[in-house]
């Protein structure tokens, strides 16, 4: 099973049910004809990949392989990272995991000693000969079969436990590499040879970029999405004002949250339908990792279908009925879930009592076959107010699970002041004591000065931060005034956004608000050039340093398509298009069309004429269309190397029909080097590239 070539929503057309739909489809064809196992590869989003193994998972019982396609930077189209990809592969039960495609083995090789240093399932390896390059009209690559078969060896001989060849290999490839492998299997105790069938003993989860790994560098969990005592947040709630809910993670994410709690949970609401589409709307703008947290099991298992990655689940607890209920879930899904030291008889008034409920929820999860790894022990803060001792009945019970059952702990830390005022002098003396008897991670409020620098000091303390980096950074916004949360916790989306920023977090509703505003007062492509085209510019150059990811790239770009359709409403030209013609198209023969969708969204973004003529497009027809806008810029892509001949073809009759035009190539199979060698002006490694040389060709 490969890529459908499309995005899926929210940057592109295809719905994740379509998806899982589509693979679905494909699955059941493979068993009714009898197929031994099922192999997804070339998967470059970690979202199709999920979408893919669900098909599978839920529509056979054979072995799945999944082998994703990474790109120069060493990460997924998408953002994800090799350890972002091991945590959720391995958490919705893929059988085998690795790398395919890209890359000869030389450059794949610092990705599969990532996939070796995390996974615990086997891992396989199948690369392209090297990179492609054009001569005497024929493709041909850079690696010759003894040098693939000698590289590809050493990574088998590191862990690698499946190997064969993608792109450009050949059976004298195969041989080579048999031959190689050979040599290996009679070698005594090769070394790490059964390393990536080791059980890894680490607790992560991830979001659709990154993972996140408990340790001894506590984990900060932001509350601040949890309606509980916060006024605004129901409201917004009940009036599915999602942009403030949007903003409420993003502020939080910029004050030091590194994993969002998800809580929707008012009475008088849809639970299932407003949890769904509010993880759905954060993980389109945010890439942290959330916590979703539910007492619905309907609204966990809805949410946790539609995640990108590896989650947070908050919780389970002792109760049979709620471990049933969990469990299963974590099976499918994957997750690591925050357990409750409580059962059928309450929160016992002892240490024992809590350590005795966290040991049952371990054999129990286990009877289920999930690893007491992905098990986090809340050791339930209770209110000082009512009972002196409850703080030390947590901290005892926490010192235990961690270090006597050896499993990572959370807190929900300013539950211990209730009832007391400045709760967060409290708070932060328990958050305190609670990271030195072992606390992994903190539900706590980012906004919270107290609460940070308590978090900051102990790092520092505890030699976690190397230089006192990250302390220092700290002290200086507290020794100017603006420390986290004087300014940022209370105000409001409105109070806070400009256009500008608007397109650049991705507020789509509030850049459409914003922008409808600025047209009171300002000319139409005023606001274009002055609030719109800056925006992009800056996310533009935070993709390209690599600062943002693909789905920030490209929600912005449908933010400033939102604020666009308000300029429309109010241009007699409908268009709205200021700059020149650009024609593009996937070359014949190539039905992939998933970069050149990207490079239509942002040239039209900042105000291009594209025509785009689709996928598998003969040279005829883009000459035609070239020659009838007397086009300056035409943008052509490939994805396969089988189809690149099409587009030397096609550069080879625009220079004969069309000489005024530039043209601009992309694709995964290209390089500058190809693109020289087939005439192509211009070489983009991505969707910025091209509007970059385009905002050049159209000022020339």
């Amino acid at each position: 099973i490969g890529p459908t070539g499309r995005l899926r929503k929210p940057m592109g057309d295809l719905d994740f049910e379509e998806a899982v739909a589509i693979f679905a489809k494909t699955v059941k064809i493979g068993v009714s004809c009898g197929v031994d196992l099922v192999m997804i590869e070339t998967m470059n989003d970690s979202y199709e990949t999920k979408a893919a193994l669900l098909a599978v998972k839920e529509n056979c019982d054979l072995p799945v392989l999944v082998s994703n396609a990474y790109s120069e930077n060493g990460k997924l189209m998408t953002g994800a990272s090799p350890a972002a990809m091991v945590a959720m592969l391995e958490g919705m039960g893929a059988d085998a995991i690795g790398v395919n495609c890209s890359f000869g083995p030389d450059k794949l090789a610092p990705i599969v000693r990532e996939y070796l240093r995390y996974a615990s399932v086997p891992l396989l390896l199948k690369p392209n000969a090297g990179l492609p390059h054009s001569k005497n009209g024929r493709t041909v690559y850079d690696i010759l079969p003894d040098r693939f078969a000698e590289i590809t060896a050493e990574l088998v001989e590191e862990g690698v436990s499946i190997t064969g060849g993608c792109c450009g290999t050949t059976p004298d490839y195969i041989k080579a590499l048999c031959e190689q492998i050979r040599r290996i299997s009679h070698r005594e105790a090769p070394k790490g040879l059964w390393q990536s069938q080791l059980n890894k003993d680490f607790t992560v989860i991830s979001s659709y970029t990154h993972s996140v790994f408990f340790g001894d560098d506590p984990v900060l969990i932001g509350e601040r999405i949890n309606p509980t005592g916060k006024k605004r947040l129901k409201e917004a709630l009940r009036n599915n004002e999602l942009d403030y809910i949007l903003s409420e993670g993003l502020k939080q994410q910029s004050a030091g949250a590194q994993v969002l709690d998800v809580n929707v949970g008012l009475p008088e609401i849809d639970e299932p339908a407003m949890l769904t589409k509010v993880v759905y709307e954060l993980q389109s703008i945010i890439d942290l990792p959330l916590q979703i947290d539910t007492s619905d099991p309907v609204a966990m298992e809805r949410a946790l279908r539609l995640y990108n990655g590896k989650p947070l689940i908050n919780s389970v607890n002792g109760k049979q009925e709620s471990m049933d209920a969990i469990f299963p879930l974590m099976q499918k899904y994957g997750g690591v879930a925050v357990a409750l030291t409580l059962d059928e008889n309450g929160i016992p008034d002892n240490v024992e009592g809590r350590v005795a409920i966290a040991k049952r929820i371990i054999d129990t999860a286990a009877s289920y076959g999930i690893d007491k790894k992905d098990l986090i022990f809340d050791t339930l803060a209770m209110a000082v107010s009512a009972d002196n001792n409850a703080a030390k009945l947590t901290l005892g019970s926490l010192n235990v699970i961690r270090h006597e059952l050896g499993v990572h702990t959370s807190l929900g830390v300013s539950n211990i002041s209730f009832g007391l005022p400045q709760r967060d002098i409290v708070n932060a003396a328990l958050f305190a004591l609670a990271l030195e008897n072992g606390l992994s991670a903190a539900i706590m409020n980012p906004f919270s000065a107290e609460m940070m620098k308590t978090y900051y000091a102990y790092r520092v303390l505890k030699g976690i931060d190397a230089n006192c980096t990250d302390y220092i950074a700290f002290a200086d916004t507290v020794q100017n005034d603006v420390t986290i949360g004087t300014k940022a916790a209370g105000s409001t989306v409105d109070e806070q956004l400009t256009l500008q920023s608007a397109v650049i977090k991705g507020l789509k509703d509030q850049a459409a608000k914003l922008c409808a505003d600025l047209l009171q007062t300002s000319e139409p492509l005023s606001i274009v050039h002055e609030h719109i085209i800056p925006a992009l510019d800056t996310v533009g150059r935070e993709y390209e340093q690599g600062r943002v990811y693909l789905p920030g790239l490209l929600m912005s770009a449908e933010a400033a398509k939102y604020a666009f359709e308000e300029i429309k409403s109010r241009m007699s030209d409908t268009g709205g298009k200021d700059k020149c013609a650009v024609v593009i198209a996937t070359v014949r023969g190539d039905i992939h069309d998933i970069g050149k969708n990207i490079v239509k969204l942002l040239l039209e973004n900042y105000g291009f004429d594209v025509h785009d003529l689709g996928k598998d497009v003969p040279p005829e027809a883009i000459v035609k269309e070239t020659v009838r806008l007397h086009a300056p810029l035409v943008g052509l892509s490939a994805l396969m190397t089988t189809t690149v001949p099409a587009m030397e073809e096609t550069i080879k009759q625009l220079r004969a029909d069309a000489p005024w035009a530039k043209v601009c190539v992309g694709g995964a199979v290209m390089t500058k080097e190809y693109a020289d060698s087939i005439g192509a002006d211009q070489y983009a490694k991505d969707a910025m590239d091209t509007v970059r040389y385009a905002e050049k060709i159209n000022c020339e």
